[in-house]
């Protein structure tokens, strides 16, 4: 990582005295703590050297790496400003809070979506910054999932004061006094409906989709820091909840994750003050995908039970039925066969024993048999059962996908896969070039990604001409 230089840190000097680490040490700790982060690290003594002496400043998630260290040491938390390193970028620990307290939370998820919509609006130009690339670590779910399980609902969220003063500057902000209706928080749910809508049709990347954190900036958190009642707050939080997990879901197709854990683990919190334990299970099936596609798969097993735990009895049958299919995704990349057959069963019978008439949440309208089809398919793929990938590819894509053209094209291309390790070429063909027009009308990483493994399937038959055409269209859209 770059540095920057400006004196000697006489603070982290003698603060390192005080706890006794040698500069080997702190780098050897620092290194460890950036590995358990997914960063790779190598420092040594002489980089602690020059963090000290020459007052070198190193970037990203390192200053609080180094604070994190130096506090397991002593005991107890050190603040960036002691180690002389408080003007240090500030977001690497963005959002990874899932603060005890409501007024925290609202601090912490409000600070997120500033911090984010700024980014998006500077040079970066919608990516997160380079000191943050590579920071998602599956363990910063540890804590959040463990508060929420053990509470999964706050107390009263009634709140009575008016929004600060800048606030209050917002384009969109209430004159002070605002008072949050039930029409507020509808309002909320209906804009994450709507980008629900268009994410599926268009992709996470879409510039439609960048309106849901400048949603979230300019129209939530004014309301978040107005007066609103308990029953009022309830909503507000829960819609709140809808589009910060939205958020996190858009960042994590377009390949984002470090983004995408920040809003999961926000998104938890507020369905907690909204004591909206389903929307929470949502929450937590989001995580588990994503520590699935990860590589993750014990704790991504953990999440997807956990959301399952706490909703037995609470959720819809609809509703449980997902949380089953999501903890089989699971099951199938931990390679265990028999816990994703039991799973799997257990989500065809649920979404069974679902009737018109349920009071399913709205944010599940998006399931039903083609879903859980197209995910077993994808759960055989990963056992390596092929005859199994085809059945259920073929049932999932033999129902209407009318909105859902990134899941569409997703299907497509698991199909082509199937059967072209069954050696049917003209099937193959066929599924691949449908999935490579759908490819090149969406804005998704993970559908970019999907593609460039049936690009690299094909390999083997690049001796035939229809093989050749298709991997030429798919490379120039990979390339677009």
């Amino acid at each position: 990582m770059t540095t920057t230089s400006r004196g000697p840190n006489d603070r982290l000097g003698a603060l390192l005295t005080q706890a006794q680490i040698s500069n080997a040490g702190l780098a050897r700790r620092v290194n460890d703590l950036g590995a358990q982060r997914g960063l790779t690290l190598r420092y040594d003594k002489t980089s602690v050297a020059r963090w000290v002496s020459k007052g070198m400043v190193p970037q990203g998630a390192v200053p609080h790496l180094i604070a994190t260290a130096i506090g397991g040491k002593l005991g107890r938390p050190v603040p960036l400003e002691e180690i002389g390193l408080g003007d240090t970028d500030p977001t690497p620990e963005l959002g990874l809070a899932f603060p005890r307290e409501v007024a925290d939370a609202v601090r912490s998820a409000t600070d997120l979506w500033r911090v984010d919509l700024e980014l998006r609006r500077g040079p970066g130009g919608g990516r997160w910054s380079d000191g943050l690339a590579g920071t998602f670590s599956v363990a910063a779910y540890a804590t959040p999932v463990s508060r929420w399980l053990i509470s999964p609902a706050d107390g009263s969220v009634a709140r009575q004061e008016t929004p600060p003063g800048p606030v209050a500057a917002l384009p969109t902000a209430r004159t002070a006094g605002f008072r949050v209706g039930q029409s507020d928080a509808a309002k909320l749910r209906e804009a994450a409906q709507e980008a629900r809508r268009w994410d599926s049709k268009y992709g996470g990347g879409d510039w439609r989709s960048s309106m849901v954190p400048e949603c979230l900036r300019l129209e939530a958190a004014p309301l978040l820091l107005a007066s609103y009642s308990d029953a009022v707050g309830r909503a507000l939080f829960g819609a709140t909840a809808e589009l910060t997990r939205l958020a996190g879901w858009m960042a994590f197709d377009t390949g984002q994750h470090e983004a995408a854990q920040r809003y999961y683990i926000q998104a938890l919190r507020l369905a907690r003050a909204a004591a909206d334990v389903p929307l929470g299970g949502y929450v937590l099936a989001s995580m588990s995908l994503q520590a699935s596609y990860r590589g993750f798969a014990e704790e991504a097993v953990d999440l997807a039970q956990a959301a399952l735990e706490r909703n037995r009895g609470l959720a819809t049958a609809r509703t449980m039925s997902f949380f089953h299919l999501v903890e089989a995704r699971a099951q199938a990349r931990a390679a265990n066969g028999p816990a994703c057959a039991t799973a799997l069963a257990a989500a065809e019978s649920a979404l069974e024993r679902s009737r018109a008439g349920d009071p399913d949440p709205a944010w599940i309208d998006f399931y039903a048999y083609d879903r859980l089809a197209a995910d077993a398919a994808e759960c055989f793929r990963d056992l390596g059962v092929p005859t199994k990938v085809r059945q259920f590819t073929r049932e999932a894509l033999a129902r209407p996908t009318e909105g859902f053209v990134r899941s569409h094209g997703l299907r497509l291309v698991v199909s082509a896969m199937a059967e072209a390790e069954a050696g049917n070429l003209d099937a193959a063909v066929e599924a691949g070039e449908r999935a490579v027009d759908v490819a090149g009308r969406i804005s998704s990483q993970r559908s970019r990604e999907y593609l460039l493994e049936m690009v690299r399937l094909l390999e083997p038959f690049q001796g035939e001409q229809r093989v050749r055409e298709l991997t030429e269209r798919a490379r120039g859209v990979l390339a677009q």
